[in-house]
């Protein structure tokens, strides 16, 4: 059976449509969806009222809470750096979290990555190693002291072509390598979302589908919501 993780809803924003859940009382009935189409685990961005990615306390503590009171699946964030470009803020705004998720993600070729992976593993929250192609982060991520303690590794595929993203996708799981014996999670997005899902699906690894990643289906129709999306991978794998 193909493990799926739901990233329900990214950096987008209003202006990508309604069916991106944006309050965290959207991305709990989202997140609820998704599961009962059979997502096994949650990534979401909380965000502010204006609609930004937001690493604030009371954002984080709003969306987890939100999304726990209507899943029983693990609930992880992002801490990305358009959240927080400063990576002495994003540490201590970790630092001050009063409700902690189960895992968040830490791309690998940020600054302060290693920084931030710590002070998660430290507050006790299990790290998702987002490894970009394109950039320095599997390199970085390989030679870390960290990568031994990550809870799994997040191949994500930076090319949104159709035509190449899976290649490139090859190529990056063939830079991770073993990837220090932890778990990994395969995916692309926009236009190089489905073939790289699909190489995922050949070669048996975890996945994610959401909007986050991408807003259509594989034959180009715009999806109804997260649901969709996660029972299109169940049609995929079956």
């Amino acid at each position: 059976m193909v493990w799926i993780q739901v990233c329900l809803n990214g950096a987008r924003g209003t202006a990508d449509g309604a069916a991106v859940p944006m309050s965290p009382e959207d991305m709990a009935r989202s997140a609820a969806r998704a599961v009962a189409a059979g997502a096994m685990d949650v990534h979401v961005h909380p965000k502010t009222p204006c609609g930004q990615d937001t690493l604030s306390p009371r954002a984080v503590a709003a969306t987890i809470q939100a999304v726990r009171s209507l899943v029983g699946v693990p609930v992880g964030v992002t801490t990305g750096a358009w959240a927080e470009p400063d990576p002495a803020v994003r540490v201590e705004q970790i630092r001050s979290w009063t409700v902690l998720p189960d895992h968040a993600s830490v791309n690998w070729h940020e600054p302060g990555a290693e920084e931030v992976a710590a002070v998660l593993l430290e507050r006790g929250v299990a790290v998702e190693a987002g490894l970009w192609s394109g950039t320095d982060g599997p390199r970085r991520f390989v030679e870390s002291p960290l990568a031994s303690r990550v809870l799994r590794v997040l191949a994500e595929v930076t090319d949104t072509s159709a035509g190449t993203a899976a290649v490139t996708a090859a190529a990056l799981l063939d830079e991770i390598g073993t990837a220090h014996g932890r778990p990994v999670l395969l995916h692309g997005e926009e236009g190089g979302t489905w073939p790289v899902l699909r190489l995922a699906l050949e070669r048996g690894l975890a996945t994610r589908i959401g909007l986050e990643d991408t807003l259509v289906l594989p034959d180009g129709r715009r999806a109804r919501d997260n649901a969709e999306l996660v029972a299109q991978v169940r049609n995929l794998a079956s």
